[in-house]
C-alpha cells in the first residue's frame, strides 16, 4: 500500500495526510465504486433533463407554447419558465435536506431521481398550445417545477455522499465526478437535438420533441438501478450510531452554519450565472442574433460537455495537490476575464472562433469551478447539518445565478439594441463577487468531516491541520 506519511524533517502538508490520522476509517473500494456510479448518473440525469429543456426554450417552446407573440417575447416567455424550475430547486433543497442529515444520503437521492425523470417525461408527453390553449404552458410550468424540486437536492447530495466516502487526498477527484456526470448528461442533451434534428421540421416539431424528453425514461431507469445498490456514507453512519442526528438540520444550518451557507451561496453566484449563460442564452443568442445554423448548436455544446467533463475531472484532482481555495480563485479570476473576448469570438460568425469560446467556456464555468466545488462545499460543513448547508446554499445561489442569467441577459440584449456589452458587464460583475467571497473562505483540504465545527468556526483550521501534524509526528518517533 502506498505510503502517504509526512517526512520528519518537511513541513505539516494538508496535501498528503496519512488516511488513519484523522478518525477516518478507509473506505470499501467497493463502496466507493457504487457512490462515484450513483453520482455520475445520477447527476447526469439531473443535466440532461436540464440542458434538454434549455436547448427547447432556445429553439423550439416559444413556438410551440407560447405561438401568439413576437419572437423576442417568445423567448422571453420560453426562458421565463425555464427560469420557474430554478425558483423550484431551493424549495427542493429546503424539503429534502431536512431528510438528507436526518434519513440518509441515499434516501434522498433516489426519490429527486423520481420525481426529475418522472417530470422530464411528463413535459414530452404534454398537449400543446395549438391543442388545448392556455392549459398548455400552465402544464409546462407545472412539471418543469417538479424538475426544479427533485433537482434542488441532487448535486449536492451527491456531492457530500461522495465527499463522504472517499479516502483523504482523494475526495477532489472522486467527488468531481459527479460533475462528470454533468458533463455526460450535456453531451446526451446534445445528442439527443442532434438526432432530433436530422428529422424534418414537421416532424422534429409534432413527435420528435417529445422523443428527446421521454429519452430521459432510460436514464432514469439505470440510474435507479445503481442507487438501490448504494451504501451509506461513513460519517451519516457514525452520526447514526452516536444517535447524534440532527432533528431539523435547516434550523441547525440558520443557527450555527450561516457563514459557511453564505460563503457557498456567493461563491458559486457567479459560477452559475456564467455556466447557465454558456449552456443556454449562448444557444439562443448564436442563432437568433448571430445567425448561425441551429444545427450546429447541439455539436458545440456536445463537445463543450466532453472537454468540460474531462475538465471536471483534473480540476478536482488538482484540487487534491493544491487545494480548493487557490484553484477556485484561479478559475475564476479567468472567468472576470473572459466574457468579452467570448462575445467578441462569438460575433466574428466563424465557427472555428465560436467553438473555441464555447469549449473554454464549458472548461471553467460549467464544468471546471463546479468540480472543485463538489469538495470545497463539503467541507466547509460540520457533520450534523452539511447536506442542508451544502444544499441551501448551492440552490438559493442557483436561483440568482443561472435560474434568471438567460432571461437577464436577453432581457438586456432587447433593451440595449442587441449589443452584448450589458451582457458581458453582467456576467463579469456577478463572478467578481463569487472572487471576493472566495477570498475570504477558508482553506479546506483534507479537512476531518467527522467534526461538529464549520471550517470557518475559530479552532477549525488548527484541527485541520492536526492530521498532517500527527503524521509528522508518528514519523519522527518511527525515526
Amino acid at each position: 500500500m502506498e505510503s502517504n506519511a509526512i517526512p520528519a524533517a518537511a513541513p505539516p502538508s494538508p496535501s498528503a495526510p496519512s488516511p488513519s490520522t484523522s478518525g477516518e476509517t478507509t473506505p470499501d473500494p467497493a463502496a466507493v465504486r457504487r457512490a462515484a456510479w450513483a453520482g455520475l448518473i445520477g447527476t447526469a440525469l439531473e443535466q440532461y433533463d436540464f440542458v434538454i429543456y434549455g436547448t427547447a426554450s432556445a429553439l423550439i417552446f416559444s413556438e410551440l407554447f407560447f405561438p401568439n407573440v413576437s419572437p423576442s417575447v417568445g423567448i422571453l416567455a420560453s426562458f421565463s419558465t425555464y427560469a420557474v424550475g430554478f425558483a423550484a430547486r431551493p424549495l427542493g433543497g429546503l424539503f429534502f435536506s431536512r431528510y438528507g442529515d436526518r434519513l440518509g444520503r441515499k434516501w434522498v437521492l433516489v426519490a429527486t431521481l423520481l420525481l426529475m425523470g418522472g417530470s422530464t417525461l411528463a413535459i414530452g408527453l404534454l398537449p400543446t398550445y395549438n391543442q388545448v390553449g392556455l392549459l398548455a404552458p400552465i402544464l409546462l410550468l407545472l412539471f418543469r417545477m417538479g424538475q426544479g424540486f427533485g433537482a434542488g437536492a441532487e448535486q449536492s447530495g451527491g456531492a457530500t455522499l461522495l465527499t463522504e466516502t472517499a479516502a483523504l487526498g482523494r475526495r477532489g477527484r472522486l467527488s468531481s465526478l459527479v460533475m462528470t456526470g454533468a458533463a455526460l448528461g450535456t453531451a446526451m442533451g446534445a445528442v439527443a437535438w442532434i438526432l432530433a434534428q436530422q428529422l424534418s421540421d414537421e416532424a422534429l416539431m409534432t413527435w420528435g420533441w417529445r422523443a428527446v424528453f421521454c429519452s430521459s425514461l432510460v436514464v432514469t431507469v439505470a440510474a435507479m438501478v445503481i442507487r438501490r445498490k448504494l451504501n451509506e456514507s461513513p460519517v451519516f453512519e457514525d452520526l447514526k450510531e452516536q444517535q447524534a442526528r440532527p432533528a431539523s438540520p435547516v434550523k441547525e444550518v440558520f443557527r450555527n452554519g450561516k457563514k459557511p451557507m453564505f460563503l457557498v451561496l456567493f461563491m458559486n453566484f457567479g459560477i452559475s450565472t456564467q455556466s447557465y449563460t454558456y449552456q443556454v442564452f449562448m444557444a439562443s443568442y448564436l442563432v437568433t442574433t448571430v445567425g448561425v445554423d441551429k444545427k450546429f448548436v447541439p455539436e458545440v455544446l456536445l463537445l463543450g460537455a466532453i472537454c468540460g467533463g474531462i475538465a471536471a475531472f483534473g480540476f478536482g484532482t488538482l484540487s487534491d495537490r493544491i487545494g480548493r481555495r487557490p484553484l477556485y480563485t484561479m478559475i475564476l479570476s479567468a472567468l472576470v476575464l473572459l466574457p468579452a473576448p467570448t462575445f467578441m469570438a462569438l460575433n466574428s460568425g466563424s465557427k472555428v472562433a465560436i467553438t473555441v469560446a464555447i469549449v473554454i467556456g464549458f472548461i471553467l464555468a460549467c464544468q471546471g469551478a463546479v468540480g472543485v466545488q463538489m469538495s470545497f462545499f463539503p467541507e466547509l460543513f460540520g457533520n450534523r447539518y452539511r447536506y442542508a448547508g451544502v444544499t441551501l446554499g448551492r440552490e438559493f445561489s442557483s436561483v440568482i445565478g443561472g435560474g434568471v442569467a438567460p432571461l437577464i441577459c436577453t432581457a438586456l440584449i432587447t433593451a440595449f439594441s442587441g449589443s452584448w456589452i450589458p451582457v458581458a458587464v453582467y456576467m463579469m460583475l456577478v463572478t467578481t463577487v463569487s472572487l471576493i467571497a472566495t477570498r475570504i473562505a477558508p482553506e479546506t483540504l483534507n479537512r476531518d468531516l467527522n467534526s461538529p465545527l464549520n471550517s470557518t468556526d475559530p479552532g477549525a483550521a488548527d484541527e485541520q491541520r492536526e492530521p498532517a501534524a500527527s503524521a509528522a509526528a508518528k514519523e519522527t518517533a518511527r525515526a
